[in-house]
Formats: C-alpha cells, sequence, structure tokens
C-alpha cells in the first residue's frame, strides 16, 4: 500500500458543501474524487477536462440580446403566427 500524506486546501464553504452531497450521491468522498482528479490530470498529462472562458454559445451576449429583444417583441404582439407544415 502506497505511503499517504496530508494536503490542506482552501475552498468556498458553499462549494465545499455542494460538492461533498454531490460525491456522496456517487458513492465517493471529497478525498477519492480529488485522488480521481489527480490521478486523470497525470493520466493525460493535463487537466482531464477543457478550461476555458468560451461558454455555451446560447448564453453569448449576442444571443441573450436577440432572445430578450425577442421577449419584447412577444410582449408587445409584434410577433407573426406561422403553421408548422410538415411533409
Amino acid at each position: 500500500m502506497a505511503e499517504t500524506t496530508n494536503l490542506n486546501i482552501r475552498i468556498d464553504k458553499e462549494l465545499k458543501e455542494q460538492a461533498e452531497k454531490f460525491f456522496n450521491e456517487l458513492g465517493l468522498n471529497m478525498t477519492t474524487a480529488f485522488n480521481i482528479f489527480v490521478r486523470q490530470s497525470l493520466r493525460q498529462g493535463g487537466i482531464p477536462f477543457e478550461i476555458t472562458l468560451n461558454t455555451d454559445a446560447f448564453y453569448s451576449p449576442a444571443n441573450m440580446k436577440i432572445l430578450r429583444q425577442s421577449i419584447q417583441d412577444a410582449e408587445e404582439g409584434k410577433l407573426t403566427a406561422h403553421e408548422l407544415i410538415e411533409d
């Protein structure tokens, strides 16, 4: 059996509580979840998921502007009804 050591990290209290609940539902504790993350990082030679500033395109500022305008148009009755024609 490998020798173990303690690791102390700082994490937002609410985030920790959410993570503990989530991992518990998966049958894991925080130690096991962190060990899985570290092992996967080492196996892949990097973070085992994409880290990006790009978010879901649905929530992009341009799309949110279009959505807000569509909502406003709907509330003002400016929409046109169309029939769905299926082939």
